[in-house]
């Protein structure tokens, strides 16, 4: 690593994994750095779970990791993509929570000071008023909601998240997103999510990388997820065109276009057609 390491919450020094005759990574090199929310993209298969595995300590792996801003192995906090769980169990939120932090059972009490840990952390994440509500009775987006509430009431220094946006809706991503993102500057943990969805990534992650089977870029999203990173990363059916290779006649537009930000400079080339501001505000569409 060229950068200055002591920032950085997780250091992966050519780190490879292989299950059996398949190697699953080979001579990973990347960082993440501390108090920031770094994304973990690529395709499926690329190896980003067995990754994530392998921070945790649930997977051998060669190379190194190490926890520089830690000193040792950290506290961390875990959201999974999914819970299998039976959804006929006779427990609400509040003692769902309660089950994962006190020591004794619950049929033996509940701790006042543990319920009102668990009532300003499910405020905090803007979900107070699942509480009393039947653990098995909730949406994909409001368990994900109190999953996060599970991992953070962990006190991490690292939060993981496994596709946490993955069966929620935009607007439940943007708010998901925005929430942990209020937090984890209160809190001062470190963010590290893996995901699929580049928007989400684009707009909310402070560090990406790139994986399949191998880092092929890391570093800021606005200048690492580029065309070529992304073909190199996904595969040529991405679904993003490449503008060098569009045909001399495509439409283009200005760059007073209302759809592209000021930092364009010149013509835009995005190749797509654009109405103008007039018949958008009567209501017309952008192809």
């Amino acid at each position: 690593m060229k950068e200055d390491e002591s920032a950085d919450a997780i250091v992966l020094d050519h780190v490879g994994i292989r299950m059996g005759e398949t190697q699953i990574l080979e001579d990973v090199c990347a960082r993440v750095p501390s108090g920031g929310f770094t994304a973990i993209v690529g395709p499926n298969g690329a190896g980003k779970t067995s990754l994530t595995l392998a921070i945790l300590g649930q997977l051998s792996y060669s190379g190194a990791i190490t926890f520089p801003k830690s000193g040792g192995f950290p506290r961390f906090g875990f959201v999974p993509q999914k819970l299998q769980f039976d959804r006929e169990i006779p427990m609400t939120v509040s003692d769902y929570l309660l089950a994962g932090i006190q020591r004794i059972p619950l049929f033996f009490g509940r701790s006042p000071k543990l319920v009102t840990r668990i009532h300003e952390m499910l405020c905090e994440l803007e979900c107070e008023k699942l509480s009393d509500r039947r653990f098995g009775a909730l949406s994909g987006g409001e368990i994900q909601r109190v999953l996060m509430a599970q991992a953070l009431l962990r006190d991490p220094e690292i939060l993981v998240l496994d596709e946490p946006t993955s069966g929620v809706d935009v607007k439940g991503g943007k708010i998901c997103c925005e929430l942990l993102k209020k937090i984890r500057l209160n809190r001062g943990f470190t963010q590290l999510m893996v995901s699929h969805d580049l928007a989400t990534v684009s707009a909310h992650a402070t560090h990406v990388i790139c994986l399949n089977r191998t880092v092929r870029a890391q570093g800021d999203p606005g200048k690492v997820l580029t065309h070529r990173v992304l073909t190199e990363t996904f595969g040529l059916h991405l679904g993003i065109p490449d503008l060098h290779n569009l045909p001399a006649d495509a439409q283009t537009c200005e760059s007073s276009c209302p759809y592209h930000h000021a930092a364009h400079s010149g013509s835009c080339t995005c190749g797509q057609h654009h109405i103008s501001a007039a018949e958008d505000e009567k209501g017309a569409g952008h192809d």
